[in-house]
């Protein structure tokens, strides 16, 4: 997914220098290491920086490879600039976030206690009934997480746990 991050404002020098206008979604940990990109055609170009300088908090000077004349970095004026942005799961959570949350197995009721985060078989702690259980920490497992309520609806295999 890209992201607009900044928009080409105009030529600076002959050697195909760029100045750019910074949006405010403009990385602070920008690196060169990873690519600009630009919108020709509809398609996402990478741009690669040579050099990049701040200019304040919301202006830069760049030469990107491969623009090496007034001319070609003349194209680009005007254009939006855009970094490829991870994938954002808003779901995603970590099982040690669900310490102290109320499970709910069916009618029972309890509370994760613990995790033990082992690599290949992580498990949660769960008190019920006054009794300690392990189950797999496996979001298959997991129903439905709420949490502002904090609660986890858990759906287990048939005979995995006798509750009863």
């Amino acid at each position: 997914m890209l992201l607009s991050v900044a928009r080409v404002s105009k030529l600076f020098g002959v050697e195909g220098g760029v100045l750019l206008n910074l949006y405010t979604t403009f990385p602070d940990d920008f690196s060169t290491e990873e690519p600009l990109f630009v919108k020709i055609d509809s398609l996402a170009v990478p741009l690669f920086c040579d050099r990049f300088e701040r200019r304040g908090k919301t202006g830069a000077l760049v030469l990107f490879a491969d623009i090496d004349s007034e001319r070609r970095a003349q194209e680009l004026v005007g254009k939006e600039l855009f970094i490829e942005e991870e994938e954002r799961d808003d779901d995603e959570f970590y099982f040690e976030d669900l310490i102290g949350f109320e499970v709910r197995i069916g009618r029972k009721r309890g509370e994760i206690t613990d995790l033990y985060d082992h690599d290949f078989n992580p498990l949660f702690e769960v008190e019920i009934d006054g009794r300690r259980v392990l189950i797999p920490a496996v979001e298959e497992f997991i129903a439905h997480i709420d949490f502002e309520k904090r609660f986890v609806k858990m759906v287990l295999p048939e005979g995995l746990l006798d509750l009863d």
